[in-house]
């Protein structure tokens, strides 16, 4: 899926969020992940960048946005 239409999906989900709001919780996510946390998702985590995977976990509604910084697991 597109980058747009991740976003797309994110936002129809959670209608409170904005674009600011779901680069800051990718950015969080994505350091998570660098860090070694492991995928929520069954893909590939080699062939798939770090911030893909994070907006990927973000549409499916994996991980949940509390506020600007925090991301609950």
């Amino acid at each position: 899926m597109k980058v747009e239409e991740l976003t797309a999906k994110i936002l129809v989900n959670n209608p409170n969020m904005d674009n600011y709001q779901i680069a800051l919780a990718v950015a969080k996510r994505c350091d998570e992940l660098e860090n070694g946390a492991v995928s929520k998702l069954s893909v590939n985590t080699n062939s798939v960048k770090s911030a893909d995977l994070a907006l990927m976990e973000l549409a499916e509604g994996l991980i949940v946005v509390k506020g600007y910084t925090d991301i609950q697991k």
